[in-house]
């Protein structure tokens, strides 16, 4: 078990946002995946943004999120904009 906080793009708020739902370690994040993980922290915080979604996806690949692949990045925004109400 480790601290969220040391994956890569997981600061303090992040990791207890993550907490607060119940994603305690970087198994439970990988196990339940980037869009689950930012859909929980939606049902918490309106505000959850693309960058918090593809944080948690370069979380998950060990990568800053910025290097993450354009096919991921490209992935991630057609699945946020798809929960847009």
């Amino acid at each position: 078990m480790s601290k969220l906080s040391k994956l890569p793009n997981i600061g303090k708020v992040l990791e207890k946002q993550l907490n607060d739902v119940g994603i305690k370690t970087d198994e439970d994040l990988i196990d339940l995946g980037s869009k689950e993980a930012w859909l929980k922290i939606k049902e918490v915080d309106d505000s959850a943004c693309l960058n918090r979604l593809m944080a948690l996806e370069g979380a998950i690949q060990n990568i800053r999120w910025h290097n993450l692949s354009q096919e991921d990045k490209d992935n991630l925004r057609e699945f946020y904009n798809s929960q847009k109400i």
